[in-house]
């Protein structure tokens, strides 16, 4: 079986598909309210009502719980309100100083295949840190995006210590996909510390400011839609809300 590695990491559209809405929310959105308009966009994209989207933004603190979640990783239930999710993983954290990008992509309009969908996420993310001269990268046997740490004191069984940069998780419904990723770019890593991290103890988490890296979110921004560009194909973006 071939690796996400091995996969055709390319997601581009079928050609004369109009180009992904871009959207960027300024401010802290509600996760209810982010999980009601995703809702709509998804009917209507999978209807052919909409065009397909990328929606940026921050959520203030907070915990998601996704299908494959165990309670008992859920250190500190009461620090942060917590949401059950229907995207695949476990918990994870959301917050200021993280951007999170939700996904709307068709993918009957490019590739019906979910390994390669989340390989793609994953490349997305890996080619955006190069940009900004981070290596990141996969694991087959863990969704996300990490970095490796060779200050830090080495695993248990001798290997080199790892952070997560960037978590996963997806959902797809009529072929229309949900939600998407979360890139740490300057959130507070304490906050990490009520749950285990998509179900894993063994690894840390880091952000790019942590990495020595201080970026602005801005220019975070600006190198997804490029990196995005490559795998997904064109943007257009959306009209400032008013």
């Amino acid at each position: 079986m071939l690796t996400r590695t091995d996969l055709n990491l390319s997601m581009l559209p079928q050609a004369g598909s109009p180009p992904v809405r871009w959207r960027i929310s300024d401010g802290l959105v509600p996760y209810e309210d982010a999980v009601a308009e995703m809702e709509r966009e998804v009917a209507a994209i999978a209807d052919g009502r909409a065009d397909e989207l990328v929606w940026l933004l921050e959520h203030p603190p907070l915990y998601t719980a996704g299908t494959s979640a165990n309670s008992a990783d859920l250190i500190e239930p009461d620090r942060f309100p917590v949401f059950s999710t229907g995207r695949g993983g476990e918990y994870t954290y959301h917050g200021p100083g993280q951007r999170v990008a939700y996904v709307m992509l068709d993918l009957k309009r490019r590739r019906q295949d979910v390994r390669a969908y989340v390989a793609a996420l994953e490349e997305l993310v890996i080619r955006t840190l190069d940009m900004m001269n981070v290596r990141g990268e996969r694991r087959e046997d863990r969704v996300g995006v990490w970095v490796r740490r060779p200050e830090k004191p080495l695993l248990p069984d001798g290997s080199m210590a790892e952070d997560k940069v960037a978590a996963l998780g997806i959902r797809l419904r009529r072929w229309v996909s949900f939600h998407g990723l979360s890139l740490n770019v300057d959130p507070d890593l304490s906050h990490f510390t009520g749950i285990v991290p998509c179900g894993i103890s063994t690894y840390g988490v880091t952000s790019l400011v942590d990495l020595g890296l201080p970026v602005m979110m801005a220019d975070v921004d600006m190198r997804l839609r490029e990196a995005f560009e490559e795998i997904f194909g064109a943007t257009a973006s959306e009209p400032a809300a008013a």
